[in-house]
């Protein structure tokens, strides 16, 4: 029989850290260096390797975590308020000074980027979310943490202070959905659909062609 390991607070506080570490590349090889198939690759295949080392000596740690199909629809159902406030801001924007021309690469951003949102949520949520709810020292209330990550969440995004708006907003129902139902699945799909509807329709960014950029 497999023995199950649990973390301890130090090892929560090593996740944390290791997130933080995640954040601060971005800085470097995206905003900089515009690196930024390198970094998402690299940052993909670093956690999906961590999730693996983790699921290898707790097999209970995926549902843990909320990868699991329990809570995908009720997830769905909590965050339709903001994905229908999210279409409509989306929409009129595009309307008032879009250029009304979508082009293919938006196809394969909205079936790719869902991969990005999940690992996103799964460190925002999963990680830190999740741990500083459970660290032994920390007396976090749920309604804090959803402030405090979403607040993290949206500082992640800085400059842009549109982006950082809509990340605060979407995130503040995310946590919340999270902690009632635990499901990341859900959240990496609505982040994925409406992230990359975001960035193409409002900030006219092309998130298929900023991945070949230093080709």
């Amino acid at each position: 029989m497999m023995q199950i390991h649990t973390i301890s607070d130090r090892g929560r506080w090593f996740e944390i850290y290791a997130v933080v570490i995640t954040g601060i590349a971005k800085y470097i090889l995206v905003d900089w260096l515009e690196f930024r198939l390198f970094y998402i690759s690299g940052a993909i295949m670093f956690w999906v390797w961590y999730i693996l080392s983790r699921y290898h000596t707790n097999r209970q740690i995926l549902i843990n975590w909320g990868f699991r199909r329990e809570g995908f629809l009720e997830t769905f159902k909590f965050c339709i308020p903001f994905v229908i406030f999210a279409l409509i801001i989306i929409g009129f924007y595009e309307l008032g000074v879009g250029d009304g021309f979508l082009e293919w690469s938006l196809l394969p951003i909205l079936g790719l980027y869902p991969i990005w949102g999940l690992i996103q949520q799964f460190l925002m949520i999963g990680i830190i979310a999740g741990n500083l709810k459970e660290i032994q020292s920390l007396k976090f209330k749920e309604k804090h943490l959803v402030l405090i990550v979403s607040l993290l969440f949206s500082l992640a995004h800085f400059p842009d202070y549109r982006l950082m708006g809509f990340t605060f907003m979407m995130e503040l129902f995310f946590i919340s959905a999270y902690f009632r139902w635990k499901n990341l699945w859900a959240l990496g799909v609505l982040h994925g659909w409406l992230g990359g509807m975001f960035l193409y329709l409002v900030l006219h960014r092309n998130l298929w062609q900023e991945l070949w950029v230093v080709f």
